[in-house]
């Protein structure tokens, strides 16, 4: 832990591993006030979290990750690095997420929603390009998010989902592949996170 800053009122258990190694030169893991880290969470070097993290069991985040205040990491989820991610965040049970992906403020991820970012896996060499997900999106629970895909703000992506193309912001994404159709009322508005 000689590369961690770690802030005040933090809990971790003791079978957490906080500023595992990438294997190359690195910076320090950053981690603000008031975080709960629970077992088996690994959580690389190369990272900067803010104030109130909370992760649940066996959770893993990659170098190069940048997180707000406020955000939930529910267990088993998987941030893959190279990744940025607002405050007020809700990433529940099973969610992964890719290398390259951006998710914005008021965020809520529901359980085994999955991000990809490969086009063509092992087929087609290319850059990887995760999804943007805008403020205030709310992703269903199993839910599949194609790569390079924007999820504009205040948008709703029901579970069960592939969203395969650019969803507008204030849009209802439903089916497979997901259609776009109108907000209904009671979706309307931002995300309200705990």
């Amino acid at each position: 832990m000689e590369y961690v800053t770690l802030g005040i009122d933090c809990t971790v258990d003791e079978n957490a591993t906080l500023g595992h190694s990438n294997g190359s030169d690195t910076d320090q893991t950053q981690i603000g006030n008031d975080a709960t880290i629970r077992s088996g969470t690994v959580i690389y070097d190369d990272v900067e979290i803010g104030n109130s993290f909370s992760t649940g069991h066996n959770v893993l985040v990659r170098e190069d990750t940048t997180i707000g205040d406020d955000v939930l990491l529910g267990t088993n989820t998987v941030v893959d690095g190279a990744c940025t991610i607002g405050s007020s965040v809700s990433c529940q049970t099973n969610v992964y997420v890719p290398r390259q992906t951006t998710i914005g403020d008021s965020v809520f991820l529901g359980p085994s929603a999955v991000l990809t970012n490969d086009e063509y896996p092992v087929r087609v060499e290319q850059d990887l390009e995760g999804p943007t997900l805008e403020d205030d999106v709310s992703i269903g629970a199993n839910a599949t998010i194609l790569p390079g895909v924007t999820v504009g703000r205040g948008s709703f992506v029901a579970a069960g989902s592939i969203v395969t193309e650019d969803v507008p912001p204030e849009t209802l994404a439903v089916g497979t592949p997901a259609r776009h159709e109108p907000l209904p009322d009671p979706l309307e508005g931002g995300n309200t996170i705990a």
